[in-house]
């Protein structure tokens, strides 16, 4: 029987929820793997959430660097968030012979690169299934089940809290300040929403899994993001009578040696299998050349679906052990070549607010065709002579350079009031 003596980092939302599930479940992960797992001491400084838990036949200390330093612990799990100290608490579990696993997708974007580098030179692994999609088995698909495949494409919704918000603002009519506090009543957004909202959450996951299916390293810095605190349910109803959805997608695209990276709320025709992806729930779409498209779905976050993905790569990493191995994550770690996003090719929704006289819609069509970009359908409102009326407009497609310049002038139209609202729209061209 395989032992692996586990340290804890942080007893907080998905810290408990490990502990609750190597407590309950001890005896079916010995049934099913052979590997029995021994939580040995958990560090956490807020005695709050000790005394919440109430943690059984394990010892707690407040000082992270107690579990770091025990010689019988063999892994250590780091689930307190944020950048420092986690990094610092990783480095030197690294560096003190244990093996890591972490939930922590805001560090491993962002400071990923000098992590994993350090656990190649030491020979030490590093999991982190639990970072991107919370019990959705993405990573341990694209390490193993799709390691025959060379992907070519990632479009993903794996932000649970923005996809409920563009749910309930879609299904009940709602502005993006109702839906979001809904979210906050039912506990899928924090009270500081920014880092869901603006989509820094989505951005570090689409960063770390491109960095997995291109065979390199993509800088965080370099994911264009855009967040959705602009969406307003006249553009969810537009978008219907369209045919389209909007979503909140990561997208990673490779091609010609380019990748392209971004996070921004999208038009997607209704019959693309990520516009039936509603509430809280996470969905990765990854295109393979061998097993062509892969659909992976569920829980994203939360407490125990995140807890199982750290399990997982426990028992994963017991089994490493037990043969004196060490799995290079990242066999390469240079720097991918990152396309800029003014250069991809797409099709645009604008939503222009507009004084309505007589002709506006030339106006617009005129800077439109002046930037090279042409129009493919539009929407406009019964007229109502010296008041402000919205003119949607679909594009062809276009460069996102010329969508740019294009924009930037009819916002300095006089009969424009406000700035025009631009989508992009997946998947076709």
């Amino acid at each position: 029987m395989k032992e692996l003596k586990v340290g804890l980092l942080g007893l907080g939302q998905i810290g408990s929820g490990v502990y609750q599930i190597l407590r309950s479940k001890s005896s079916l992960i010995r049934l099913r793997s052979g590997v029995s797992l021994k939580l040995v001491k958990i560090a956490e400084k807020n005695s709050a959430r000790v005394r919440q838990v109430k943690p059984k036949g394990v010892q707690v200390v407040s000082d992270a660097m107690d579990v770091i330093r025990d010689p019988n612990i063999n892994v250590v799990i780091e689930l307190i968030g944020g950048i420092h100290p986690a990094k610092e608490f990783i480095l030197a579990a690294l560096r003190a012979g244990k093996d890591v696993v972490t939930a922590n997708k805001a560090l491993l974007a962002e400071e990923g690169r000098e992590i994993f580098a350090e656990a190649n030179r030491l020979k030490r692994n590093v999991y982190f299934e639990a970072s991107v999609g919370g019990g959705i088995p993405v990573i341990k698909a694209i390490r193993e089940a799709l390691i025959a495949n060379r992907i070519t494409s990632v479009q993903s919704i794996i932000n649970g809290t923005t996809n409920y918000i563009l749910t309930k603002m879609s299904e009940e009519h709602l502005e993006f300040d109702r839906a979001l506090k809904l979210a906050q009543q039912k506990g899928y957004a924090e009270a500081n929403p920014t880092l869901d909202i603006e989509g820094i959450d989505a951005a570090h996951k689409i960063s770390i899994l491109a960095s997995l299916v291109f065979g390199g390293w993509t800088p965080f810095k370099r994911v264009h993001v855009s967040g959705m605190s602009k969406i307003r349910s006249e553009d969810i109803a537009f978008a219907k009578e369209f045919g389209y959805v909007i979503k909140l997608l990561a997208v990673a695209k490779s091609e010609h040696g380019k990748v392209e990276l971004r996070v921004e709320p999208t038009l997607l025709p209704k019959g693309h299998i990520l516009s039936n992806v509603h509430g809280s729930f996470n969905a990765v779409l990854m295109k393979g050349d061998e097993v062509g498209d892969l659909l992976l779905y569920g829980r994203g976050a939360g407490s125990f679906p995140t807890g199982s993905a750290v399990v997982s790569d426990l028992v994963d990493l017991a089994k490493l052990r037990a043969n004196g191995n060490h799995q290079v994550v990242f066999p390469s770690l240079k720097l991918l070549n990152v396309r800029p996003v003014s250069t991809v090719l797409s099709r645009y929704y604008l939503r222009v607010l507009v004084v309505d006289r007589p002709g506006v819609l030339s106006k617009i069509a005129a800077i439109l065709g002046r930037c090279k970009v042409s129009i493919s359908d539009v929407i406009q409102r019964e007229r109502r002579v010296g008041s402000v009326v919205p003119v949607i407009l679909l594009t062809h497609g276009t460069l996102g350079e010329s969508i740019r310049r294009a924009v930037q002038m009819i916002n300095q139209l006089l009969v424009t009031k406000g700035k025009v609202q631009v989508i992009r729209i997946e998947g076709e061209s």
